[in-house]
């Protein structure tokens, strides 16, 4: 079985946890962050799927050209990092078609909605991805959380219902690839970010064996999360935990579950999946560009 690995191209500040303790002036470390990770997959010959935000593209376009000269499928994650919850439909498509004026050399099929907030109340944004051309979202959990998560979405590929995106609809137009959790009595998330860093990496190992027994492993991370040197220590304890804990020894968590495992872009999967489940066209058409 092979896996989808994924990357979310943003600012370590894109952080709901952070928002009431950032400083005004910001020390950027994108770059620092990214580079042993583009490292680790140009080692191990891996490519992945970048959703690569607006606001990084239009600052940093010399890294998404190298990002995607080295092979890696290029992705939509909007522009500013507001997530659907703050945003109305009109002003959701702003932050789209801004996105995409940005990425139009890379042709993103793929979107995934800032902090995998899609869900029923925000469910508007499936048209608006549909109109723009869009083959695919990635940013349904099937999980709870206080942040995002619907715990009674699919836990495999499916086509989410514009009534319901917890219901799949043949005839949807958007594939969507959920993040992975496992079930085991109730919806674990094991996908990475966060989760990589905060678990054990046997139980990451055990985790994705099993998912693969049915099914292909969605796995995210974001540079930050392999980054120690986070410029911002004047936090609460919670904060704190989830903005740093664990990231000194991700990059290592994430070198083993590569060794381990199979990963490539989320575009080649649902190429497979659309396939051997004998999804409308849509879901096959997607390809790296």
């Amino acid at each position: 079985m092979i896996n989808a690995l994924s990357i979310d191209l943003e600012y370590w500040w894109c952080n709901e946890f952070l928002t009431k303790y950032l400083p005004d002036k910001r020390e950027d470390t994108l770059r620092e962050s990214l580079n042993p990770l583009l490292g680790l997959l140009e080692e191990k010959d891996i490519r992945a799927t970048f959703f690569v935000l607006g606001a990084v593209a239009e600052e940093y376009p010399d890294i998404v050209e190298d990002v995607f000269e080295r092979g890696h499928e290029i992705g939509c994650h909007a522009y500013s990092h507001r997530t659907l919850y703050e945003l109305d439909a009109p002003e959701f498509e702003r932050e789209i078609e801004r996105c995409l004026s940005l990425l139009s050399k890379y042709r993103p099929r793929g979107f995934r909605a800032p902090s995998f907030s899609l869900n029923n109340s925000t469910r508007w944004a499936l048209d608006i991805l549909q109109k723009h051309g869009f083959q695919y979202d990635s940013s349904i959990f099937p999980v709870r959380t206080n942040l995002y998560g619907v715990p009674k979405a699919p836990l495999g590929v499916y086509r989410p219902s514009k009534d319901d995106v917890a219901m799949h609809d043949p005839e949807g137009a958007i594939v969507e690839f959920p993040l992975t959790a496992l079930r085991i009595g109730f919806n674990v998330p094991i996908a990475g970010g966060f989760y990589l860093r905060l678990l054990p990496r046997w139980f990451l190992s055990w985790g994705i064996g099993r998912v693969n027994k049915n099914r292909p492993a969605n796995i995210y991370i974001h540079p930050h999360d392999v980054f120690p040197h986070v410029p911002i220590t004047n936090l609460p304890i919670f904060p704190k935990f989830v903005t740093y804990h664990g990231a000194a020894d991700s990059l290592i968590k994430l070198r083993h579950l590569i060794d381990r495992f199979s990963f490539k872009p989320i575009c080649d999967i649902l190429a497979d999946v659309g396939s051997e489940a004998g999804l409308p066209p849509a879901a096959t058409a997607v390809s790296a560009v």
